[in-house]
Formats: structure tokens, sequence, C-alpha cells
């Protein structure tokens, strides 16, 4: 039986990004991994963290297949356009690769929708970098929002996993003062739906999930806001009649204070949490799974998986990045092309 194919961006080529990839790719057993990238880059990552470029073919869309079929390769280089060679300095991205990072992600996306491949795993760019590389990428804001325009995705949530705590968040890439005004009961149910999807998705049939709230305490009855009557309360209800209409099974449970929803999550009381905006969310999970938590982009039309660092320039080629992020992240999109049982785009 094939194994299943995980493209992968390896990041912006200044940073750890190329190391990780490599390093992870070169652990993998039960899939296929092709790096996007430059070949140049990606030979110099495999030399400093001590991976035999032997173990390096060069493979181009129509092979990806062919190489997974024949099982015999855990990793693979799919050259980038000869534009966008890159002669990259550790720690000091340019224009130059700010547009190649760009366009590996936009390469490695096409991979997964054209069938070629059957997951995205992307590596840690930097988002200035991109935004001034050119006309067309300053309106670059994260993987997330890049990829559900070109996938013309509806709705897309971004959640974090780790084996001890998921959390999904209903904003993204805001600055806080933008939060609440960007909260509503449409985006809540979207968040809900698509966490529950995720954790059925990997295995839990009916999952318990906990829905925070913005203000401090969950707005204690009013006095501190009304963010969650209005807006957070409204949009569990409609999570509950959508997930209803679906057929599936969730128990939800909330607007409660953010602190008190991941103290029991943690705990296992409850299996995902849907936090209201970024640093809610990736504080605790950087303080509980930092360096092994997995970025997941919910309502996809295809399976995408992150690491959850940055581009690490302070110690690119040093050989000290630690490659235990990247790895989770294509073990998680490996288990979940495994449980969705199907390659949709073939």
């Amino acid at each position: 039986m094939a194994k299943p194919v995980i493209a992968i961006s390896v990041g912006c080529p200044c940073g750890v990004g190329p190391e990780v990839a490599v390093e992870a790719a070169a652990r993998v057993r039960d899939a296929c991994v092709v790096l996007v990238g430059d070949g140049g880059v990606i030979a110099r990552a495999a030399a400093i963290v001590g991976v035999a470029t032997r173990r390096i073919v060069a493979v181009d869309q129509r092979s990806t297949r062919k190489l997974a079929r024949g099982g015999a390769s855990a990793m693979g280089r799919w050259e980038a356009s000869a534009s966008l060679s890159v002669g990259a300095r550790f720690g000091r991205p340019t224009r130059e690769a700010g547009a190649a990072q760009l366009a590996w992600i936009d390469q490695a996306m096409d991979a997964v929708t054209s069938g070629a491949a059957d997951a995205l795993v992307t590596g840690p760019v930097s988002k200035s970098a991109i935004a001034s590389s050119g006309s067309a990428a300053r309106r670059f804001r994260g993987h997330t929002e890049h990829l559900a325009e070109r996938a013309g995705a509806a709705e897309v949530v971004m959640a974090f996993w780790t084996k001890e705590l998921t959390i999904a968040l209903v904003t993204t890439h805001l600055p806080i003062a933008r939060v609440a005004r960007a909260l509503t009961a449409k985006g809540v149910a979207s968040a809900v739906y698509w966490t529950a999807d995720l954790v059925q998705g990997l295995g839990i049939r009916k999952p318990r999930l906990v829905v925070t709230g913005l203000n401090p305490h969950a707005g204690e009855d009013g006095l501190l806001g009304m963010d969650e009557p209005l807006r957070i309360a409204p949009g569990i209800e409609l999570a509950r009649r959508r997930l209803a209409r679906s057929r599936r099974a969730a128990l939800i449970e909330g607007p409660i204070g953010a602190e008190t929803a991941i103290r029991h999550a943690r705990a296992g009381r409850y299996d995902a949490v849907v936090a209201m905006y970024h640093d809610q969310a990736t504080i605790p999970m950087k303080l509980v799974g930092f360096g092994e938590a997995v970025n997941v982009t919910l309502g996809l039309p295809f399976i995408r998986t992150s690491v959850d660092h940055g581009t690490g320039y302070d110690i690119a080629g040093q050989g000290r990045a630690d490659a235990r992020g990247m790895k989770a992240a294509i073990d998680l999109a490996v288990r979940l092309v495994k449980r969705s049982g199907a390659r949709r785009f073939q």
C-alpha cells in the first residue's frame, strides 16, 4: 500500500526551517516526505544536521506519487523555480528570501490540491520578509489567512494541538484593540464546529469542548463586559444547531473564564478549548508544549499542519534547532490523512 505523501514548505531559507524539516523528515518511516524549497538550501541544511545528502532525491510534482508507491524513500526535494535560487545568509532575510518562502508555500499547497500530495506541512516563515518582498505579498499576515484566500475557503480556524491540550481561536492575527469588534456569534460558532471536527478526526466520537470568555471572569455577569451574553453565548447555540444538523455529537460548555477553562482542559475534563484571541490561546499552549505543539488550520479543503515556533534567526545554521515540533507536525498530518481514509484530490 502506498504511503501518504506529505509536502513540506521548508520556511525561510535564512532561518531554522530547512534544518528542522530535513532532520524531522529523516526520522519519518510511515510517509513519504517531499521538501519543497531550493535544492541548495536543503542540501546545506542536511549538512548542518548530519543527514546524508544521498537520502535526498530530486523529484517534481509528477514523480511524487511514483516515489510514494515505491515506498523506498523517506525524503524528496521539489526544486523551486530557477528564479528563486537563494544565496541566503543565516539570520538576514532578504526580499528574495521573502519571495522564495511564499512561493514554496504556494508550490507545496499546489502539490496537495493537485493530488500529488496528501497533506501540507509548513515550516516557519517571516511574515515581515514576505510582506515586504513585493506588491503581491503586501497583504500577507500569516499562513492561515493566505491559505484560506488561495483555497477560497469560506471559513478557517487556527488551532493548536498537543497530547496534553488542544486550543482553537475565534480570531487570529489581529491587533488586540480590534479583537472585541471582530468577535461575532458566527465566528464563535465556526470555531466550535471545526474544533469538534478536529477532535472527532482524532478518534473521539463525542468531544467535550469548552468555550472561554473574552473578558476577565467571562464578564462577571455583565459587570466586566457584555461580549459573553451578546456574542459568545449565541455563538455556542449556533454551533450546537450546526453540529446537530450535521448529525455530529459534542458536549459544549461556556463561556467560562479562560484560566479555568484551560486548567480544566489540561486536567482532562475537556477535549479541547475554544479561545477568543491569539495570545489567550498561545501563551498557555507554549507553556505546556512549546517545541512540540502543532498548529493546525481547520476549515481548509485539505490537511495543513505546522510547527508552533518561529524562524529562529538567532540560532540558524548552528545545528541547535529542535526538530521535535516539525516531527510532531508531520506525525499529526499523517494521522489525520489515515483517519480521513481518502485522498481528496485524486
